[in-house]
């Protein structure tokens, strides 16, 4: 079983910075995927950003050159920097990995952007 602990969610003022971490129980080299998603009330989860075990990214339009993914294998531990905040990014950001052709999810962590 995969454990995933979501942490650095928060209230942040349009135009602020927020850096969400997500710790795996288990060694995160085994991950052939790893993202973040986004739900904001009344609407469906959303791609916010992944990275696969080769380093590939890719970003949602709405986040690109604003938020960086990334994976930290010594520390089991995936990233999402988010720079210039606005308040459509407020949702609750979910850790996703993915094991061969099994997923795994976070509990959520909320990020509210205030104007």
């Amino acid at each position: 079983q995969v454990r995933l602990d979501e942490s650095g969610g928060g209230l942040v003022q349009a135009g602020g910075s927020l850096r969400l971490s997500c710790a795996a129980s288990v060694d995160i080299g085994s991950f052939s995927r790893m993202a973040w998603y986004r739900q904001a009330p009344g609407k469906q989860r959303e791609l916010v950003a992944a990275v696969d075990g080769g380093a590939s990214t890719n970003y949602a339009d709405s986040v690109k050159g604003r938020f960086t993914i990334s994976r930290d294998n010594a520390k089991n531990t995936l990233y999402l920097q988010m720079d210039s905040l606005k308040p459509e990014d407020t949702a609750v950001y979910y850790c996703y990995v993915q094991r061969v052709v099994i997923g795994y999810w976070g509990q959520g962590t909320q990020v509210t952007v205030s104007s």
